[in-house]
């Protein structure tokens, strides 16, 4: 590279905004936690399609949602072919923001605080939120990151819930594999978008 070259390509790098690593490390579940109480504050006006279509987006990029259900379906995975795979990441997804749109229904003044972040050991990383409700309890909600990405969430802050959902969902593919799994996430999920 020459000096002409390296000056601007320092110049540039200059020019960008400092992001300290912990904010990185946060700025996915900042993001949520802004659309979350977005729908929350218009959730009347929306309805539950609406807040679904406008938590869609913001979902796909902050949750890393064919991770969470290779990590819910579990060792069954690799035994499904391409097309049952996709269709499990489609319907797994689909429910997952249906669920969000559905319990995120109001606002009653709620905010969101995120009380830190912890490194794992493998690289991941476990940043610690609460939901903060006026009167009542905060909620405690913890989300493990990989790679900038959610890829589990721990309400009460301890409780998976992919271990809770690769629990109910063997006996799912048990019974019918991969098509009675999607078939049921399917069906929750219109039942979600029916508010």
């Amino acid at each position: 590279m020459n000096i002409l070259a390296r000056r601007t390509l320092l110049a540039a790098l200059a020019a960008l905004p400092f992001i300290p690593a912990a904010q990185a490390q946060t700025a996915p579940i900042e993001r949520l936690n802004a659309a979350l109480l977005d729908v929350m504050r218009n959730a009347r006006s929306l309805g539950v399609r609406g807040r679904e279509q406008r938590l869609r987006p913001v979902m796909e990029q902050v949750f890393n949602l064919p991770a969470m259900t290779r990590i819910a379906v579990g060792p069954s995975w690799t035994g499904f072919s391409p097309a049952d795979q996709q269709a499990l990441v489609a319907a797994f997804s689909d429910w997952s923001i249906a669920t969000y749109a559905n319990r995120f229904d109001g606002y009653g003044g709620e905010s969101f605080e995120i009380q830190g972040s912890t490194a794992r050991p493998n690289g991941d990383q476990l940043v610690n939120t609460r939901i903060v409700r006026p009167n009542d309890q905060p909620v405690q909600i913890n989300y493990l990151l990989r790679e900038g990405r959610i890829v589990d969430v721990y309400l009460t802050g301890t409780i998976s819930e992919l271990a809770s959902r690769r629990s109910e969902f063997a006996g799912l593919l048990r019974d019918g594999g991969a098509q009675r799994l999607v078939a049921e996430l399917r069906r929750r999920t219109a039942d979600a978008l029916r508010g």
